[in-house]
């Protein structure tokens, strides 16, 4: 064979290798594809079976997003994924070694993938403040203190515990809020003879409205607020503004929907003089005072926490060490009271959304908004409020503000759109859509079992007769301001 031959030969044989070559490559990623497609399938399993968990309570809420946690990890990032990557990205353990989760600066540069370990730490820090403020009489005191100085008049008090319900709420989880309001309401009721279910309805409302105003009042927010970094001055100024608006509208609505069930009869002075004295509410004066002193010192780091440069998990934390270190022999008693489960249930999951993300789901979602919305800024706010606030009346508006902050950022990214107005537009939707059903909110749900151990049952029809029509009203004017404001 001549020169020329073997070397036509061998240019053939080179061809056919490369030709073969390509033929693997593309069926192993046929088949790398056809396993990242379990993976997004899996996911949207596993979330879907955590929502009906939730939503049909057969469960516990904590461990259904447990169970469905494992499987996440195991089937999606084990079996379909074969990725340890994604597996530590979700898990997140190292933005505690991150100097920005402990002191932030202007631009944060922990993963916001995964467990949102900031708001983690920032709930278990409130949780142990609160409990500390519960154990000294501060809430009953406060209580107390509003009735007698309205001299017990129903009407007043109605009003003024709206008003209270909201401002606690500005800086306290409204589930904590509702439990203590709700539960003191019903002792009011009972001795001014009045029938305490419209004045839960309306202090569930606002408490959820307050909520919105701030990043730390209602867990969405919190969740929001750290993934996004943002600030309690940055929420103040922006839902804030919204909320004390909407704040009194809804003191006018629910004062025209309840003002012929309030008992309006003004006491005697004989009648008053028997009521119990807000002092007689404060078990330990010294853990009063203390318990105020540190509160005030955490609304004004949490206030001032732009400035300072210290994230909320710092702040909690030192909120609960100063809390536990001023307790005494009660610190134990207090770490006892904490609500673990509703920890347990965001660290799950936080786990379960993150293999949505870590598979593509959240992005396709996000592609198909800013599809069929064009682009088009108005639209996509108009969409995100509306899906959100409707969405959040069916189910947890907590898990759906953890799946909704991924999607946001990339439509901000698709449609050129300020990340901060869909933020404060999902952060709107999400905490006042919540108030339209029972079980929209964790503190919808916290006031009506309240109510209910104490002898008055909220009914579905009884609650949305009120809830969907304020919950509309304050949606649409939500809506209205943010297009108008920002757009």
């Amino acid at each position: 064979m001549s020169v020329t031959g073997k070397i036509r030969n061998m240019s053939d044989f080179y061809l056919t290798c490369q030709s073969f070559y390509h033929i693997i490559n593309a069926g192993a990623f046929y088949i790398g594809g056809g396993f990242f497609m379990a993976a997004q399938i899996t996911a949207v399993i596993i979330f879907l079976v955590m929502f009906a968990f939730i939503i049909t309570e057969k469960i516990p809420r904590h461990i259904a997003t447990t169970l469905c946690s494992v499987a996440t990890l195991i089937l999606v990032f084990g079996v379909c994924m074969h990725s340890s990557t994604a597996l530590f990205e979700t898990l997140n353990f190292q933005s505690f070694t991150s100097v920005d989760f402990w002191r932030a600066g202007a631009e944060a540069t922990e993963s916001t993938k995964g467990i949102n370990w900031q708001t983690i730490i920032f709930i278990f820090g409130m949780m142990i403040m609160v409990e500390g403020m519960a154990i000294s009489g501060f809430f009953s005191w406060l209580c107390l203190t509003i009735a007698k100085a309205v001299r017990y008049n129903t009407t007043k008090i109605f009003v003024m515990f709206m008003v209270l319900a909201f401002v606690l709420s500005m800086f306290i989880d409204s589930i904590t809020v509702i439990l203590f309001l709700a539960a003191i309401t019903i002792t009011q009721g009972k001795l001014l003879k009045f029938d305490p279910i419209p004045v839960i309805i309306a202090e569930i409302f606002c408490s959820n409205l307050g909520g919105s105003s701030t990043m730390c009042g209602d867990p969405p927010n919190i969740i929001i607020g750290t993934a996004l970094h943002y600030t309690f001055t940055d929420f103040l100024f922006n839902t804030g503004v919204i909320a004390i608006l909407s704040l009194l509208l809804m003191i006018f609505f629910f004062y025209l929907c309840f003002r012929k069930k309030l008992n309006t009869n003004n006491l005697s002075k004989e009648d008053i003089a028997k009521m119990p004295s807000p002092g007689s509410a404060i078990t330990s004066k010294r853990s009063f005072i203390i318990s105020c002193i540190i509160f005030l010192c955490a609304v004004v780091l949490l206030v001032t926490h732009g400035q300072t440069e210290l994230t909320v998990s710092t702040i909690g934390i030192i909120a609960a060490i100063a809390t536990c270190a001023t307790a005494g022999k009660k610190a134990k008693h207090i770490l006892r009271r904490i609500d673990y489960p509703t920890l347990i249930f965001f660290i799950g999951l936080f786990v379960v959304v993150g293999g949505l993300e870590e598979t593509g789901i959240l992005e396709l979602i996000a592609n198909f908004i800013h599809r069929i919305s064009g682009g088009n800024v108005t639209f996509i706010i108009i969409i995100i409020i509306w899906v959100s606030a409707v969405a959040s009346a069916i189910i947890d508006n907590i898990p759906f503000s953890a799946t909704m902050i991924p999607i946001i950022k990339s439509l901000a990214t698709a449609s050129g759109a300020d990340l901060s107005v869909l933020a404060w537009t999902l952060a709107l939707g999400t905490d006042i859509g919540g108030s339209a059903t029972p079980i929209g909110a964790s503190a919808n749900v916290v006031g009506i079992a309240v109510a209910s151990k104490n002898g008055h049952h909220i009914s579905w029809k009884q609650y949305c007769t009120y809830a969907i029509p304020a919950t509309l009203i304050v949606i649409a004017v939500s809506m209205l301001y943010i297009i108008f404001r920002y757009i």
